[in-house]
């Protein structure tokens, strides 16, 4: 079976239609099939239900599907990071299953495990526990939780071989797997692709049995939400004598007043 396919629309095209659960990897915008989410803007599919740990940000990832209105209902565990999303929302435009976050990781991997519901302390005693199942086990209440098939998943990987044995790298792992095996048809965009066998049985994180369809995307934006640098390191031990000759110098000038900066330095040099 071949499962290599020349595009990202290609690799869509006869599977995804009007009104069909999706699921989408990802987290915030580490791991997003990019590729695969700008081809399913430009079918023009919508009415969609998409399984996903966030929407992406304003312009960028699921954020897209958001701003051309084809999305209808979202599956997710946090939307704090785009605007368009609260906006539709809070409007009335867009529907919302708001979901725990491990109870969703736990609801796509019982749908590729065949496990159709499965019972979770998570979430009991609120407005997640409405209306669902509750049961008693060892004295304590649990909700039950029905799995989640989606008709498609979107995901993203690494590296992959032409049978479609996948390698995720790094944090980039996160919902993907989970995603790729509980999708009724799994497409995946891969930034490099081997021969089959060219891969060691360990560095498979997935195997080709949940893969249908791939393409490649050697080049993705992999933009970052928020960049965090750490600040340079404090020298201990040039604060020391910084303190030190700031101490000296003001014991030598007896006759003027001690600066509050030195005065405190002294008192952190002291302690």
């Amino acid at each position: 079976m071949k499962k290599l396919f020349p595009s990202a629309a290609e690799a869509l095209k006869g599977v995804v239609k009007d009104g069909q659960q999706l699921a989408v990897g990802g987290f915030g915008l580490c791991g997003i099939p990019e590729a695969l989410i700008d081809a399913l803007r430009d079918s023009g599919v919508k009415d969609l239900t998409v399984i996903s740990n966030n929407a992406g940000v304003d312009g960028f990832g699921l954020g897209k599907l958001l701003e051309t209105r084809q999305i209808k209902k979202m599956i997710s565990s946090y939307v704090g990071e785009n605007k368009e999303f609260e906006r539709q929302y809070l409007a009335g435009e867009l529907e919302l299953e708001f979901t725990p976050q491990g109870t969703l990781a736990e609801k796509l991997r019982a749908g590729g495990a065949g496990i159709p519901a499965f019972f979770t302390k998570t979430g009991v005693g609120t407005l997640v526990a409405e209306g669902k199942e509750l049961r008693e086990f060892d004295g304590e209440t649990y909700v039950m939780e029905r799995a989640l098939v989606p008709d498609v998943a979107l995901v993203k990987a690494h590296r992959a071989d032409k049978s479609g044995n996948l390698q995720f790298r790094l944090t980039a792992r996160n919902f993907n797997p989970a995603a790729a095996m509980a999708g009724k048809v799994c497409i995946v965009e891969v930034e490099e692709i081997v021969e089959t066998g060219e891969m060691e049985p360990d560095q498979v994180h997935l195997p080709g049995i949940y893969v249908h369809r791939i393409v490649h995307n050697p080049n993705p934006e992999k933009r970052i939400e928020k960049r965090t640098v750490t600040a340079a390191p404090v020298d201990a031990a040039a604060a020391k004598i910084e303190a030190q000759a700031a101490i000296a110098q003001a014991a030598s000038t007896v006759d003027e007043p001690v600066p509050s900066t030195i005065k405190a330095a002294a008192g952190q040099q002291g302690a």
